[in-house]
């Protein structure tokens, strides 16, 4: 039932529509940017439109990118021996936050699912390993998920026959959390990627 305007409800369907954006928020969203002045909502729609235009995804790394290669593939300062894969390319913005890593990515863009149907050949597996030579360690930053360790196990059984060092991150308790409220999956975890001190 629409109780306000059409043009109203038809915005808010597609605040809805994104990613953890329930059906509150996304009528907040839209009453916000009514309230807005109209030069506002202009460059607001404009930098939408800009964003599918401009970004694409990196022709190495399958990274998005507004410039082939990326900045961090093109980057002389990258320790190109090293690859970290990983599943999204929102994981690339959470590592590089580290500024721990400086080596090179590789974006899976999912992981293999045959549930959904998803197989290694959906998922760019093949382009990480025609990209292996002359790389003295992969790294797999994949989720800690059954799909995430499906993918994982995939990937590092093909790259140590090619004789690739393959390490992956450590998963475990997080930081500032107790542990009588982590589940017993992610102190298995984390009791297996116990590290010396």
């Amino acid at each position: 039932m629409i109780y306000t305007s059409k043009s109203i409800e038809k915005v808010a369907e597609m605040f809805a529509s994104l990613p953890s954006i329930g059906r509150k928020t996304a009528q907040r969203l839209t009453f916000h940017l009514l309230r807005q002045p109209d030069d506002f909502v202009k460059s607001f729609s404009q930098a939408l439109l800009e964003l599918k235009s401009n970004v694409r995804l990196c022709s190495v790394c399958f990274n998005y990118t507004e410039s082939d290669p990326c900045t961090i593939c093109s980057s002389h300062k990258r320790d190109r021996s090293l690859i970290c894969v990983v599943e999204e390319p929102n994981d690339v913005v959470v590592i590089e936050k580290t500024h721990d890593f400086f080596g090179l990515y590789h974006v899976l863009h999912g992981v293999m699912n045959p549930l959904d149907g998803i197989s290694q050949d959906d998922i760019k597996i093949k382009e990480l390993i025609a990209r292996s030579d002359g790389v003295d360690e992969v790294i797999l930053a994949l989720n800690p998920t059954v799909e995430g360790e499906l993918t994982t196990h995939y990937i590092a059984k093909i790259l140590k026959t090619l004789d690739k060092k393959v390490t992956r991150i450590a998963s475990g308790v997080p930081m500032g959390s107790a542990l009588e409220f982590t589940d017993e999956a992610t102190i298995s975890r984390a009791l297996i990627s116990r590290i010396t001190i």
